[in-house]
């Protein structure tokens, strides 16, 4: 490869310095300006766009900057914007952010848009909700905007926006229409979009349509074709080049039809689209790009060059080298800044990281076929990086199958569970952990750096516990959780304390909104040296005669929010933490806790986006992992875990469903779940206080769909992000209904 063009599909946009967030929580708080923030935001776009231009990036885009969610920017682009949040007294920004994350205010009372998963990451995207009123139309300009901000800065961007394909495939539908009938109205938005674009002078517009990776039905199909077949005469009689771009897999169902459909450029996967180059050898259009996405956007790993030279010769020898464009295989937002933010970590270990910025040098060399690089890169690539551990292969040799089978039977074990614990009809719980308080995390702060001895941090937090654990008592509780005052987050937490785990300083990667997490990395073979939660568990259950729940986080989702390693299968990881894992609950239990709760929260992350790859290239490895962390457990022991989805049938299972108006219980209907199930009943991600009778009619609903003796009652995620009187009201709220329904039983 030489003096290729080079393409990005998108950029971070939380702020080096998580410069959005702390403007945004300002505004939201009212202590700055609409101005200021607009102001913050600019110059973090900027800051990204100038970057770009300075590794020579070809095709630089905008629109791809978001104060909160690129599908929400579409909805309000749009029109697409629910009554609820249009009749608030608020400004047009106000409204977006109340879609986002609600309100409760003097304005008005409501509650947030459902919010899930973008596609197979751990970045979080704002469902559209479409009713048979809504009139979809172009009422915003952002992307026309920012455009004009990117030519003021002396750079040629490339607009880019979430198709319509995409924008409608996963929007929600309230009433008898469908993405169907909102066809036409999408075709003369975008249509309206372009005609705009080109009188400020773009020359390009980029349609994100990532929906084309999942399974497409026939529907679907004939649903992308009638967008695009009018759309793509109407954008070129403006004047514009179409570029589809694609990521997060390989578009097998509808490959044909979109190099028949005349784009000027076609983005596709090379690194999870597992037949990406398979469909390019079939046949390529002529005179068209193919913007190869080949530079990993998802992992933080060094690109083997001498690995994507290979890939490309490939793609060239299929497509032509005037047709190939270097690129990343989906936005960079997934991964954080710049390695030069990292200044703990040696210089050996941070040579083989490329964040955002070192992956705009890999696509630069990459292109120019810089003979110096690839000799350096080799060199990289020429030794492991890590040697193994031979007590864990020794244990993953071993494993059987008894390693991941409980006995004896569920029916049995909860016979055994119901007299052990003897808890009520609807019994009444949290899923971990309660407000960070600053006063909590100044403690943990001074701790770490050596600021007071360990004897005043755990004397801290263990004052933080006695008293987490007599307001819940008093709330009326039924089982009882520590808080996790001494824990950061629920899987940089447990990584800091087993070996095989290095952790950054400033790799910071946006989730959603203004949350922001920074995963470790896998290094190397993991294994647990000493005992992590027992400690805290024990003072816990001392201070009550309630249950406590032990709270540990999960194999799968410690590997899934982590950077995971690229040089040993994902299976092998997960059951290497499942090892770790194992021997805390174990521990925990000897030492007379009787509920474990083990955090599943990201199964469903990497789930394939196909379902004929579900259990090939996952769930056959990553339910066992699971299952081999508490298969050894007593049958009084009762196991507990959270997750946004679930195919495990053997444990007590709560679930973030409060913002999808719990319609996962349909799908467990469908699939006989007889486990016992705690759906969250209120939205933490939102402010606001649910009422009483808002939670008894959530309630309702779950028992119209599950048996109620299978139910358990609590809010739909952790605490830790909300305010300690806004838990308070909405505990007491959650345990009076919980009341309600006894009574009603």
């Amino acid at each position: 490869m030489s003096n290729k063009q080079t393409s990005v599909i998108g950029f971070p946009r939380i702020g080096k310095n998580r410069e959005l967030k702390f403007a945004s929580e300002k505004f939201f708080k009212g202590e700055i300006s609409e101005a200021e923030l607009q102001k913050v935001a600019a110059e973090i776009r900027q800051y990204g766009w100038k970057k770009q231009r300075e590794a020579n990036i070809s095709f630089i885009p905008s629109n791809d900057f978001s104060f909160y969610d690129n599908v929400l920017d579409t909805a309000f682009l749009l029109n697409v914007i629910p009554a609820r949040y249009q009749e608030l007294n608020l400004s047009v920004l106000e409204k977006y952010f109340a879609a986002a994350h609600g309100y409760q205010g003097e304005k008005g009372d409501v509650k947030a848009l459902p919010m899930k998963k973008w596609f197979n990451t751990n970045y979080h995207y704002i469902v559209p909700e479409i009713d048979d009123a809504t009139e979809l139309k172009l009422v915003g300009n952002k992307p026309v905007q920012e455009f004009i901000e990117t030519k003021l800065v002396g750079i040629e961007s490339v607009p880019t926006v979430i198709g319509a394909y995409t924008f409608l495939r996963l929007a929600r539908y309230n009433g008898q229409k469908k993405a169907k009938d909102f066809v036409a109205a999408a075709i003369d938005a975008y249509a309206k979009l372009a005609d705009q674009l080109a009188t400020a002078g773009a020359k390009w517009i980029s349609f994100a349509e990532p929906a084309l990776v999942f399974d497409v039905t026939a529907e679907e199909r004939e649903l992308f074709k009638s967008i695009y077949v009018e759309l793509v005469k109407k954008v070129r009689a403006a004047g514009l080049k179409i570029a589809l771009q694609t990521y997060f897999g390989d578009i097998r169902d509808v490959y044909q039809d979109v190099v028949a459909l005349g784009f000027d450029a076609i983005g596709l996967d090379f690194v999870e689209g597992l037949k990406s180059l398979e469909l390019v050898k079939s046949g390529f259009p002529k005179n068209t790009l193919l913007l190869a996405g080949v530079v990993n956007g998802k992992n933080i790993w060094r690109a083997d060059y001498a690995q994507k030279n290979a890939l490309l010769a490939e793609i060239v020898s299929a497509v032509g080298a005037e047709n190939v464009v270097v690129g990343t295989s989906c936005s960079l937002l997934h991964v954080p800044y710049t390695v030069a933010a990292e200044q703990k970590l040696p210089a050996e270990t941070l040579r083989h990281f490329a964040f955002a910025e070192e992956k705009l040098v890999e696509l630069a060399e990459l292109a120019s076929g810089d003979v110096a690089a690839l000799a350096q890169n080799k060199a990289l690539f020429a030794t492991p990086r890590v040697q193994a551990n031979a007590k864990v292969q020794a244990e993953l040799a071993a494993l059987t199958a008894a390693d991941f089978e409980r006995k004896p039977s569920r029916l049995e074990r909860r016979s055994v569970q119901k007299e052990e614990f003897k808890l009520p009809a609807f019994p009444t719980t949290t899923i971990g952990s309660f407000p960070q308080t600053a006063e909590v995390r100044a403690n943990r702060a001074a701790f770490r750096k050596g600021e007071i001895s360990k004897e005043q941090y755990v004397e801290f937090n263990r004052k933080k516990i006695a008293e987490c654990i007599k307001l819940q008592e008093e709330i009326g509780l039924d089982v009882i959780v520590h808080g996790e005052f001494e824990r950061n987050d629920m899987v940089e937490y447990f990584g800091t304390k087993i070996d095989g785990f290095i952790f950054t300083q400033n790799a910071w990667v946006q989730s959603y909104g203004t949350r922001c997490v920074k995963p470790p990395v896998v290094w190397g073979d993991v294994s647990r040296s000493a005992p992590i939660t027992v400690e805290w568990s024990v003072f816990a259950q001392s201070c009550t005669k309630k249950p406590v729940k032990g709270m540990l986080t999960g194999p799968v989702t410690i590997l899934n929010w982590s950077f995971p390693r690229e040089d040993v299968s994902l299976k092998v990881q997960a059951q290497e933490i499942g090892f770790a894992i194992r021997d805390e609950v174990l521990d925990l239990e000897k030492n007379g806790i009787r509920i474990i709760q083990i955090d599943e929260a990201a199964l469903r992350e990497k789930l394939p986006l196909r379902k004929s790859d579900w259990h090939k290239e996952y769930l056959d490895w990553a339910i066992p992992a699971f299952r081999l962390v508490h298969a050894k457990v007593k049958p009084e022991t009762q196991i507990h875990t959270h997750m946004c989805y679930s195919e495990f049938n053997d444990i007590v299972i709560t679930f973030e469903a409060s913002r999808s108006d719990l319609k996962l219980l349909d799908a467990l209907n469908e699939a006989k779940f007889e486990t016992q199930v705690g759906p969250g009943v209120y939205d933490i991600h939102s402010p606001r206080v649910p009422s009483e009778q808002e939670i008894v009619d959530a309630l309702h609903k779950i028992i119209a769909k599950v048996p109620q003796q299978n139910v358990w009652v609590n809010p739909d995620c952790g605490l830790k992000t909300r305010g300690e009187t806004e838990t308070t009201a909405s505990l007491k709220n959650l345990v009076a209904a919980a009341k309600k329904l006894r009574a009603e039983s």
